[in-house]
């Protein structure tokens, strides 16, 4: 399976300072580099839904009630700057 970066993913990769390229690892969407192309992480499990693929498939009012459940579950993630959960909750939801 190929995922494809959605614009909305490139726009939180650069609002948090990295870049994002599709993963080179099989069992994930997105690999996380410094902009000085260090490598960080990757991100975004194959075979799960993220905020950008909930809204091109079923809407905004889907994706957004998707989104709030994924950011409830995980909301200790997102201030652990540098962890594949940090990431993956700032950059897919």
């Amino acid at each position: 399976m190929t995922y494809e970066i959605k614009p909305y993913s490139y726009y939180k990769a650069e609002l948090l300072g990295v870049k994002i390229k599709p993963s080179t690892r099989p069992k994930y969407k997105i690999d996380v580099y410094s902009h000085d192309n260090d490598y960080i992480t990757s991100i975004g499990a194959i075979g799960y839904k993220d905020f950008p693929t909930y809204y091109e498939e079923k809407g905004e009012e889907y994706a957004t009630k998707r989104r709030e459940l994924y950011r409830n579950r995980h909301h200790k993630e997102k201030d652990k700057v540098g962890t594949r959960g940090y990431y993956s909750y700032n950059i897919l939801w």
